[in-house]
C-alpha cells in the first residue's frame, strides 16, 4: 500500500513514516501543499493523509483540488486543529476522516486500515493469493463457491500475510500488526493460526499456512500431499 503524508512538520513526518513503514506501506512525504500536489499528479497513491495547516498551499485547497481532478483516493485529515468548524469544512471538502494531533500510532493504523477497506469495497477490490480471495468489506475467504467468514482478529492476520505473501513473518510482526501490544500477544499468535489455519482447510484441501522454525509462519502454497 502507498501513502502519501503532506504534513510540514518533520517530526510528525518521521513519527508516521517510521511506524507505517515497519507494517509494511510505502511511504511518500511532501512538506508543503506545492510539492503534495505535484506527487500527487505523478502517482498513484492507496491513501493521504493530509495536514491542512501547510505553507504555500494550505490542505482545504490542495484537497479541492484532488477532488477537481478526479483523484477518489481516501484522504485522512490529520491536523492540531479540532473545532467543529474545521471538521465540518474539511469534510465538506471532500475529506473521508479526520484525526487530531496528537495522536496514537495505534489510532492512526486503525483509522488508515478502515479507510483502505472502505475503499476496496466501494471499489471492488479484494486481496488474492493462489486460489484464495479475501474480501475485506465482508471478511469472507472464499475459493470457487466455497466461504469461510473471518473474525476481525483472522482477517487482520490473513490480510498481513496475503500482503507478504511468500515472505516469513515473524510471531512479533504479526503481533504487531494485529493486536498492536507485542508483550501480551506473541503467544496468541499461534493460537489465531490455528484458527486461520482450520478457516482456510474449510475451502481447500491446500495447506497454505507453513511454520518456519525459530521466525513464525509464511504464506505459501503446499500441495495437499506434500511432507
Amino acid at each position: 500500500m502507498d501513502v502519501l503524508v503532506i504534513e510540514d512538520e518533520a517530526k510528525v513526518v518521521d513519527f508516521i513514516s517510521k511506524g507505517l513503514d515497519e507494517e509494511g506501506y510505502t511511504v511518500s512525504a511532501a512538506y508543503n501543499g506545492k510539492q503534495g500536489l505535484d506527487l500527487l499528479k505523478a502517482h498513484k497513491y492507496d491513501i493521504v493523509l493530509l495536514d491542512l495547516m501547510i505553507p504555500e498551499i494550505d490542505g482545504l485547497k490542495v484537497l479541492r483540488n484532488m477532488r477537481a481532478w478526479g483523484i477518489n483516493t481516501p484522504v485522512l485529515i490529520i491536523t492540531a486543529k479540532s473545532s467543529k468548524e474545521d471538521v465540518v469544512r474539511g469534510l465538506d471538502t471532500g475529506s473521508d476522516d479526520y484525526l487530531t494531533k496528537p495522536f496514537s500510532f495505534e489510532e492512526l493504523l486503525a483509522r488508515i486500515r478502515a479507510l483502505l477497506r472502505r475503499s476496496a469495497a466501494r471499489e471492488g477490490h479484494t486481496l488474492k493469493y493462489s486460489e484464495l480471495t479475501l474480501n475485506p468489506y465482508s471478511r469472507v475467504l472464499s475459493r470457487g463457491s466455497k466461504e469461510a467468514e473471518l473474525t476481525e482478529k483472522e482477517f487482520l492476520l490473513l490480510e498481513l500475510m496475503i500482503r507478504n505473501s511468500e515472505r516469513p513473518l515473524t510471531r512479533r510482526e504479526m503481533a504487531e500488526y494485529v493486536w498492536q501490544n507485542v508483550a501480551d500477544s506473541t503467544n496468541i499468535v499461534d493460537v489465531y493460526i490455528n484458527f486461520l489455519r482450520k478457516k482456510i482447510e474449510s475451502v481447500t484441501p491446500k495447506k497454505y499456512i507453513q511454520t518456519v522454525r525459530g521466525i513464525g509462519y509464511i504464506l505459501k502454497e503446499e500441495d495437499e500431499k506434500a511432507v
